[in-house]
Formats: structure tokens, sequence, C-alpha cells
């Protein structure tokens, strides 16, 4: 399963001893709210492969981290190396530092998606954006990154009410984009909202988009004759074919189609086999490497996988917003 021709994943994903010579020796300080098991946290911090390519480690350091899933948290852990604040964020909240050069974060989006309850303003998971938002305002990042899901835009004045807020933060310029992860080396079609704002007079400049995409018949092939292995989370749902959401099934030649936190075992059915996709399957269509595991049961890690920022997205913005840091211009 290990991609060929590539570097290995470092034992330390945190420690900046992986930079390349040459590169800036002091990283930038970033907090990660809602983290998640931490896939645009290793985007930022990069030093993994994927696919037969290796994103190189990025100067950045992760230096707070917040999620409410013990799972969750268990994962990003194990994975990163790194300490994570278990619980209510507004439990943690006097443990933030005083200041830090990044704030990122995917807050819940459950209350805006479209396989959601649609509850915009009046569920109490998506108005935590107000919480990313006092973040920004105690340690004053020179750049931050919310992200969320495409459907918060249908919520006409729920999303105005929120963008507002956030351009309401002085000293920031808000560039906003709606990124389709198939174009940034994601064999996924998966699009997703992301609110960047940064200090200064330069604007952010938002990586353009990477044709052509990959498929999921080219990340997943060496997989389909592969047994059941629990211990690569090489297992799948046993589910029964199911209406609408599912029935889907993997086109070979094709970008996935959006891996889900919530379809309750009901995830894609793999392109040519009769069966639904693996938990590593599913994880490799989100650009986790192979060398990532997950900690947790089945819809534990169907949660985490599909809660996530694809790692290899979040790899190609976090080097836009590294060479808006670099540039010095404020």
């Amino acid at each position: 399963m290990n991609e060929q021709g590539v570097q290995p994943v470092p034992a330390k994903m945190g420690q900046m001893a992986a930079l390349l010579p040459g590169e800036r020796t002091k990283p930038y300080s970033v907090v990660s709210l809602f983290s998640g098991c931490g896939g645009m946290d290793l985007g930022f911090l990069g030093g993994f492969p994927f696919h037969g390519r290796y994103f190189d480690r990025l100067p950045f350091e992760i230096v707070w981290a917040n999620d409410i899933s013990r799972a969750a948290c268990d994962t990003y852990e194990a994975n990163l190396k790194h300490e994570i604040h278990r619980g209510d964020i507004e439990a943690v909240m006097d443990t933030l530092p005083k200041q830090a050069d990044a704030v990122i974060g995917g807050f819940p989006c459950q209350d805006v998606s479209v396989n959601g309850k649609g509850e915009a303003e009046k569920g109490k998971r998506s108005i935590l954006y107000k919480v990313m938002i006092r973040v920004i305002r105690k340690v004053q990042p020179r750049v931050f990154i919310a992200e969320n899901v495409k459907g918060l835009l249908s919520h006409k004045a729920f999303y105005e009410q929120m963008r507002a807020d956030f351009s309401a933060l002085p000293g920031y310029q808000i560039a906003e984009r709606v990124y389709v992860a198939s174009g940034h080396g994601v064999p996924q079609n998966r699009q997703r909202l992301f609110l960047i704002g940064v200090q200064g007079r330069k604007a952010f400049e938002h990586p353009e988009p990477q044709l052509p995409a990959l498929t999921a018949g080219e990340v997943l092939a060496d997989l389909e004759n592969e047994p059941e292995n629990p211990a690569i989370s090489h297992m799948w749902s046993k589910a029964a074919a199911s209406p609408d959401q599912g029935s889907r099934r993997l086109r070979r030649d094709d970008p996935a189609t959006t891996i889900r936190a919530e379809h309750h075992g009901n995830i894609q059915w793999h392109y040519s086999l009769p069966r639904r996709i693996s938990l590593r399957e599913a994880a490799r269509l989100q650009s986790f490497p192979d060398g990532f595991h997950f900690k947790g049961g089945m819809r534990e890690t169907e949660r985490q996988i599909g809660n996530a920022v694809p790692p290899v997205l979040a790899w190609h913005i976090a080097k836009a917003a590294r060479e808006h840091l670099d540039s010095r211009i404020f």
C-alpha cells in the first residue's frame, strides 16, 4: 500500500526538522479550531506522500488545537504527534496563546449542509463561526482560513450576516472562493467554501486549479483485490442498496463524488466490485496518506474521514498562505 518512489511520512510531522535546507527556520504559528482528525492541519504541516508525490514540509507549526470528538482527538494525536485540547471550545478558551500567525478551522457544517437539517442561524453548530471570530480577535493572526460547505451559500441571509461579521474584523481583507477539490490534486469532486482573511495591503492569491484531475480508478486500483484488513481500515459497510445517496456508484475514470461524514453505512459503491468502498479507500479519496491511521470504530472513522478537509487541498491553500506571510507586505 505504500506509495512508490516517495519519501516516508516523518515520524513527527510537527517538527521543523523536516524542512528542506534553506527554508525558513522559524515556523509560523498556527491555532487550529474544530480540528477533527487533522486533515487541514496535516496540509499546513506538509511532509507527507500521496499517490506518488511528496508534499513538502511547510514552515508552519500547530501551537494550539481543539476538537470535541474523543475519537477524532485520539486520531489527531496519534498521527500529528501533537497534543490537542479536548472538549467544548468554550471550556478551553483561556488556554489560547496571546498571539499566532494563523488561525484555521472548518466550523461544523451540519446545519447548512444539503444533507443536514437546514437550520442555518437557528442551528447550534453553524453559529460556532462566532467563536472563530472571537479567537481571531484574541490572537490577531496575520492570516485566517475558515472552511465550510458550499451549501452555506444557499442560506443567503445567514451567509451574508456571517460574511459581514468576518469583514467587520478590523484590518483584514476577505477573499472567498468555492474550491473544487479535484482541481487541486484530490480525487474527489468535493466543493467547499473558504473565507480567507489577510492583514495588510496585499490581497490573498488563491491557488489556481490544476488539471487533469485524479480519478477514483487511479488511486484505488491496487486495493481492488485486497481482502478486508481492519489494521489499515480496509473494511467496508455491508449495508444493502438503498434509494438516492445509498445507491451511488463511483466511476472508474472520474473523481469520486463527495465523501460524506454521516451516511449511516450508505457510502458509495465501488466502481467495479459488488461492495461499498472501504474506509481506507474513502481516506485515499480524501487524499490522506496510507500512513495516516484512524482511531475508533467504523462509524467514528466514517465521520472523521468525511468531516475532514482533504490534506492535499489544505496543502495548496497553506502554500499560498505561506507565500502571503513571506511577502511581509502588511
